[in-house]
């Protein structure tokens, strides 16, 4: 395979695991009390109730050729469903969520009206068309390998899980389901819509763990008030400042920044990641443009100069009792980073702002500023 063949699947890949994450976002809202939302392999995402018949399990397909007898997204996904290790008993609906279309010719298009005898007999007519030369080939393609599996299971069980079996079809696709989420919540201005879509992709993101991967009606419902809370309508939205940490390859790629340099200057060199993470931080929310953001800038700019005629004092006096440059420096740098921010109107902005906009400053040679102290 070659490079771009490769680029090319990890990137369709990388984006089917985000239609999932969508899916299952979007199904959030829909929860109850005491349920909960599950991701499992293979594009599943399940609700699960309490009450068995209230679950759903949902195979999420993002496909463009559209849903024909023999195509093998159905036939793939009534197999997964009739594996030994997947109890279809514990939902009481089972559903195929697809971006695909019907086919023009299909018999599939009147499922979700059908009796579950009627459904099977669907699916034996389908299966009648394949021919004895097609069954016993030496090497049979995948979608035939895959209806042998369906149509051999015990028929008890077959129909068992076909009366659950409902078939969604020309499903949203992922920008469909964004504006989908997007037209949820209340009392959130338009410019900061985008901000709350991708606080709730992280939220989805970082629940998951090496043995599970769940979302509970109480924690979603929790994390939607608290992004309603910081993004709602106010004076100005403040951008969420998180304490980012950079990365190796973000440190080497800004090591030569004056601001970085000064603190290498001082041989504060594991402070340099924190430090490099808040100026980042800094830039980001300066780029975010979320709801009145003309005044967040104005009011980030007067902030800053308060905060750096606030340092040139405690430079001054950090002169004045300096005898070793290098430790008088680093004590310098970590009385100023650890001080509490001063407030801002009637409130008090994120400690990561405060020494991002400080990062900011030792950024800007015009300002002359530095950590080393010179005794």
């Amino acid at each position: 395979m070659s490079g771009s063949q490769t680029q090319n699947a990890a990137l369709t890949t990388a984006l089917a695991f985000h239609y999932q994450v969508l899916i299952g976002l979007d199904k959030c809202f829909s929860l109850e009390d005491g349920q909960s939302v599950w991701f499992e392999k293979d594009g599943d995402v399940s609700l699960i109730s309490p009450h068995a018949l209230e679950s759903i399990q949902a195979e999420v397909k993002d496909y463009s050729a559209a849903l024909t007898d023999h195509h093998e997204n159905l036939w793939k996904t009534l197999k997964n469903w009739l594996a030994p290790d997947f109890n279809h008993a514990q939902y009481g609906v089972l559903v195929l969520h697809t971006t695909q279309a019907f086919g023009a010719n299909t018999r599939l298009k009147n499922w979700n009206s059908l009796y579950t005898e009627q459904r099977l007999e669907v699916l034996k007519e389908i299966f009648a068309e394949r021919t004895e030369d097609q069954l016993n080939a030496e090497k049979p393609s995948d979608v035939i390998k895959l209806q042998k599996t369906v149509m051999a299971a015990d028929e008890v069980l077959l129909k068992n899980m076909l009366g659950k079996v409902t078939l969604f079809t020309q499903a949203d696709n992922a920008q469909e389901l964004e504006k989908q989420i997007l037209s949820r919540p209340v009392g959130i201005p338009r410019n900061n819509l985008r901000s709350y879509l991708h606080g709730l992709i992280g939220f989805v993101y970082a629940q998951a763990t090496q043995q599970s991967w769940s979302i509970k009606h109480q924690e979603f419902t929790e994390k939607c008030e608290e992004l309603t809370a910081l993004l709602c309508k106010k004076e100005f939205t403040f951008p969420i400042f998180s304490g980012y940490e950079a990365s190796e390859l973000e440190v080497e790629l800004h090591q030569d920044r004056p601001f970085v340099q000064k603190i290498t200057e001082i041989e504060h060199h594991e402070m340099v990641p924190d430090a490099v993470g808040n100026w980042l931080e800094l830039q980001n929310s300066l780029l975010e443009q979320l709801d009145e953001y003309p005044l967040y800038k104005d009011k980030t700019i007067t902030y800053q100069n308060q905060l750096v005629k606030k340092y040139k004092l405690a430079y001054s006096s950090a002169q004045l009792e300096a005898k070793d440059s290098i430790k008088s420096s680093k004590l310098l740098y970590n009385r100023t980073i650890g001080e509490q921010p001063l407030s801002m109107g009637n409130g008090t902005p994120p400690l990561e702002y405060k020494n991002g906009l400080i990062h900011d400053a030792m950024d800007d040679e015009e300002r002359e500023l530095k950590w080393r102290v010179e005794p």
